[in-house]
């Protein structure tokens, strides 16, 4: 299956720090792949390369997904609190110079359960909603690839079980989807793939049972632990 998204030799350099060294990766429609690594890794920098939020220092990303056809969604949701549901659906709409704005709100008001919160201001919404609706503009534009900063850092575990509902459900209907994440259980249960950051340097691309199983856990094994083993083995 073609990639809807090709990094390669990507690099990103502040100064004289390197923030991303030499990234290659592929990835293919419906994918749910995890971003890992400790703080400082080069995770929220790749997911913003891919989205086209910044530019990389050598290297390329390529594909449908890549840049402006890549959605967007930040640690920190990217909403107007005043505005209601619908209405900042429809300014992201518009900014995204998307061809009917009304049919982009309605179709992600019902893609994320969010029609009886239309009318509603943000600043009104549970945390969980909140988040939804910072997902729903990422999706606006309907992209092939939508990159996720940490998406439920902020949430309690019923919140964050029902983004990961919407998000799985978006990965089967063939969204290709990064996330970053601190919670490890987030990667062996929903991951398809995981993708180890240490540094700026990509150690390893793979299944998360891949990564268990090189590190004595078994096939059932536990993923953080495994994730801490490697790093350590590799001096980080």
């Amino acid at each position: 299956m073609n990639p809807v998204l090709s990094v390669t030799g990507l690099a990103k350099r502040y100064g004289e720090r390197t923030a991303l060294r030499d990234v290659e990766l592929a990835v293919g429609p419906g994918e749910l792949v995890a971003i890992v690594g400790p703080n400082g890794a080069g995770k929220t920098t790749l997911l913003s390369i891919v989205a086209g939020v910044q530019e990389a220092s050598a290297g390329t990303v390529s594909g449908p997904g890549s840049g402006r056809a890549a959605g967007w969604v930040p640690q920190q949701p990217a909403v107007y609190s005043k505005l209601s549901v619908a209405e900042n659906l429809k300014l992201f709409a518009c900014l995204e110079g998307v061809a009917d704005p009304q049919a982009a709100v309605e179709r992600m008001l019902e893609q994320t359960g969010l029609r009886e919160r239309a009318d509603e201001r943000v600043e009104r919404l549970s945390g969980g909603n909140r988040q939804r609706v910072n997902v729903a503009l990422g999706l606006i534009a309907d992209p092939a690839v939508l990159a996720l900063d940490e998406p439920t850092s902020a949430l309690d575990p019923g919140q964050r079980e029902r983004v990961w509902k919407f998000v799985g459900a978006l990965a089967r209907s063939g969204t290709a989807v990064l996330y970053s994440t601190h919670h490890l259980g987030e990667v062996s249960r929903h991951a398809t793939r995981a993708i180890v950051l240490a540094d700026g340097e990509l150690l390893f691309d793979g299944a998360p049972g891949e990564l268990i199983a090189a590190n004595g856990g078994g096939d059932e094994g536990d993923f953080e632990a495994a994730f801490v083993a490697f790093l350590r083995e590799r001096g980080h």
